[in-house]
């Protein structure tokens, strides 16, 4: 039975934290993964952290777009060169804690699961300060829509049960897209209520994110879901009052 993990990493100038996420991979208990990197038209030195990591580790694949075509295009690129059964998102500068994949395709195994996320944590670069978003044991199309609560670098998706599912073309919140697409169509996904994520929050980014996650989750209701106007106010003001409260991913 293939049981390899495909690991999809969109990079954009991230030659400061590549290598840490590189090596969270490497160090998993888990050890059947391919981990495949999608540089998105870096001018730093990002391709070159890559490719002296790919020397240590032949399971590391680089693929470059021609030009910068965004998060959703990107992750698609790998998604299409994907060998795996079992679909992985891991950001360029978040971490895995080596027990993630080990646990997570586990319980997703022992349940025949076709999509699955964790809890995680929120790391505060400047100040160091660490806050838990702790996830429900499962969620649906509509509770998705009200609180979006799968964070893209926990997620795992089973291609057997689901075949290979692309992200809705959208600048952002294309991952939110994607997880409501997979509800809409298979049922509930599930959560391990286990921390095994640390997410990075960078200082200069929290008010433009929020911003940018209202604006989107809006984009996504009303143009990927194309819900009536009365239906997208509906779950926008769940949204609203249950996540501005909190930083969303």
């Amino acid at each position: 039975m293939n049981s390899l993990v495909s690991i999809i990493t969109p990079v954009y100038n991230a030659e400061v934290y590549i290598e840490e996420t590189i090596r969270c991979v490497i160090a998993q208990k888990y050890q059947e993964w391919e981990l495949i990197l999608v540089d998105d038209g870096s001018s730093d030195t990002s391709i070159a952290v890559i490719q002296t990591m790919q020397q240590k580790d032949t399971r590391i694949k680089l693929l470059q777009n021609n030009e910068n075509m965004g998060p959703a295009r990107t992750r698609n690129l790998g998604i299409e060169h994907a060998k795996g059964r079992y679909l992985a998102f891991l950001d360029s500068d978040d971490i895995w804690h080596p027990d993630k994949l080990e646990k997570q395709i586990t319980f997703m195994q022992e349940r025949q699961i076709p999509l699955s996320y964790t809890t995680y944590t929120l790391v505060y670069e400047e100040s160091g300060k660490r806050s838990l978003f702790e996830v429900p044991e499962q969620t649906d199309y509509k509770a998705l829509l009200k609180r979006p609560v799968i964070g893209c670098s926990t997620a795992i998706y089973d291609t057997k049960l689901l075949g290979k599912v692309y992200f809705p073309i959208i600048k952002k919140r294309q991952d939110f897209a994607l997880w409501l697409k997979i509800l809409r169509e298979h049922g509930p996904a599930y959560g391990l209520q286990e921390p095994l994520v640390d997410y990075a929050v960078r200082p200069n980014s929290l008010s433009s994110n929020r911003l940018s996650a209202v604006h989107y989750t809006w984009k996504v209701y009303r143009e990927i879901e194309k819900l009536p106007l009365y239906k997208s106010l509906y779950y926008f003001t769940h949204y609203a009052l249950r996540g501005l409260s909190k930083y969303w991913l």
